[in-house]
This record gives structure tokens, sequence and C-alpha cells, in this order.
């Protein structure tokens, strides 16, 4: 087994599973410290363990995978991962509206993105990081913003497989206003809007709150519309109150799609909620929430619950090719 494969494989599995951000991140790095290194090299292994980057952990993938064998801490991940959520759902999915890269939040640089991306099979994906006022997530700037837009039409200008939209996920402030200059987001391709504070406003103030973002002509999707979680190291945190109802009904009002947001943490709307919506006539966006390449394949989690709740494929727009899809964000 090629070690550089299994070490990026380990990585992106740890990923999947949200463990510890810094073993994921040792894998990677391990994985670049042996970039370009023949067998030769990577059977020394005093030379391997001066190796910055390299920890005995790595080092004993290196020298399984060398021996022809799977290295066992990556089987037992592939065990712990079980298999994959089936849905007939997730194979007409054609990108992802909501993703992190490591200018906010996220893990790792927008290139290891669009790798997972492309390898998933995405014809598009929106790398959409915070806005400025979320600065725990050490959210974009206008200045930063307007930088990482031209980063990524160099980025499509290389022609790297799949298309990288624009985006942001714009912070919804306590009165409905959006956390980013109005001119800066008609220049984006994809504006989800989320609210990150003051969760557990009064149900008539949220609703208001709500309303206003879904009813705002620049915000494209609503982002995991309660702010619940329901299990993970964060703990849980209940839903927030509001009239789901009038939120919806300006949703599909409005052609904001309301997300099915796949993170098992949230399973965010409730199914009960996406049954409302479903009423209510509104759009979806079955997005990852990905803060790392290997979080890109929880889109598995939200098709498979979206298809169990009975949202048609046509009513969810990541099922759209990129004309449609750029023709309704537009």
């Amino acid at each position: 087994m090629n070690p550089r494969e299994a070490l990026g494989e380990i990585a992106t599995l740890l990923e999947r599973e949200r463990s510890s951000r810094y073993r994921s991140q040792a894998f990677r790095a391990a994985a670049d410290a042996i970039a370009g290194l023949t067998d030769e090299q990577l059977r020394d292994a005093a030379a391997l363990r001066r190796r910055k980057g390299i920890g005995e952990s790595s080092l004993a993938v290196i020298q399984e995978a060398l021996a022809g064998e799977v290295p066992r801490y990556l089987q037992e991940l592939r065990d712990r991962a079980g298999a994959e959520r089936v849905s007939e759902l997730r194979a007409l999915l054609r990108g992802d509206l909501h993703t992190h890269s490591d200018w906010s939040d996220g893990l790792t640089p927008i290139a290891l993105m669009v790798d997972a991306a492309r390898a998933l099979g995405h014809e598009y994906f929106a790398l959409t990081d915070h806005s400025p006022r979320l600065r725990v997530a050490r959210g974009l700037s206008p200045e930063r913003l307007r930088e990482q837009v031209g980063v990524v039409a160099g980025i499509n200008a290389s022609g790297p497989g799949v298309t990288v939209l624009t985006g942001i996920e714009v912070d919804i402030l306590e009165e409905g206003g959006l956390d980013q200059q109005p001119e800066l987001l008609t220049e984006l391709d994809v504006v989800v809007a989320s609210a990150h504070s003051k969760l557990r406003m009064e149900a008539p103030a949220m609703t208001r709150r709500l309303v206003a973002a879904a009813s705002d002509p620049l915000v494209n999707v609503l982002g995991h519309v309660t702010g619940r979680l329901v299990e993970g190291s964060r703990g849980m945190r209940p839903p927030s109150s509001f009239d789901a109802r009038a939120v919806f009904d300006a949703c599909a009002e409005n052609g904001v799609a309301v997300e099915i947001n796949s993170r098992p943490e949230r399973q965010d709307p409730p199914d009960e909620l996406i049954a409302l919506a479903l009423e209510s006539g509104c759009l979806f966006s079955i997005d990852s929430d990905a803060h790392a390449p290997g979080q890109l394949s929880l889109l598995d989690h939200g098709a498979e619950r979206a298809q169990r709740c009975g949202v048609p494929a046509e009513r969810i727009v990541t099922t759209w090719p990129l004309e449609r899809l750029r023709t309704w964000l537009g």
C-alpha cells in the first residue's frame, strides 16, 4: 500500500468522524513530510524518526504499508466508519453550498478542499467561510473576503476539475441584518445566512430575525435553522424557538433554500421541520458544512435523512447541474 495514501486516508477518516483536529493534522503533516521519498528512504526508520512531522504512529503506518499490509490503525478507522450511508438521493447530488477552509475555522487550505471535492465527483462546491462578527472562527473582513474571491478565481482558471463558487456563511444579526457589506455580498455566487449568537432569544424576536434574513434578496440559503446540537464533543444544545411556519413561508416566497445540514451533531432541521418546510413549498440544499476535506463526504448523512423525509430530488438545489444552479443563484 502506498504509505502517503495511507496517511492521507487516515487523516480523511479522522476528519469524517470529527476527531481531534490535531490528530488529523498530524497525519496530513506526516504525508507531506514523506512526499517525494523513495521506498529505500522510507525504509530507513532512523532517518524518518529525525524528519520533522514523523512520529511513532505515522512511522508504524509507513512501515506496515511498505510491508504490503493495510496499516492496523487505518483498518481500525475503516471498521469504525462502517459502511457509507446509502441512499438513491446521494447519487443525485452534484455539489455542496456550505464548506469552510483555514481562512476561517476550517482545518485545511482551499486546495485540499478542492482535491477532496474532485475526488468525490462534485461538479461544484461553494467556499463559505464565516463573516467578521464571528471572531472566534476568524471571520473574514471585507478585505480578506475580497482577497479570497481573487484566490478562487485563480483556482478556477487553472481548471481543477470542479467549479469553486465564491461565497460566505454570513451571520444573521439580532435584528435580522447580515454581517457583511451588501455590495460585497452581491459579488459572491452563494450567500448562506445562519444565526450563531443569542440562539435563546424569545420566539417572536427570533421569528422576526429569521424571517428578515429569509426575505433579504441577497440570501440564497438559510443555514442550520434551529442551531441545535444533538451529539458530539461540543455537547447538546436545544433548538431555537421560533414560528417555523412563518420562517419557511418567507423562504418559499423569496426562493431561499432551507439547508439540510449533514453534520451528524446537528441533524438540522429536525425531521418534523423538514416536513413543515415541504408543506410550505420550500427548496432545500443538502450541505456538508465541512470544516475539513474528510467531512465533505458527510453529505451521505443529509441525503439519507432527506430521502427518509420524502424530499423530492427536484426541490433540492444541490441536485441541479451548475448552469441551472447559477440561474437560480443569479
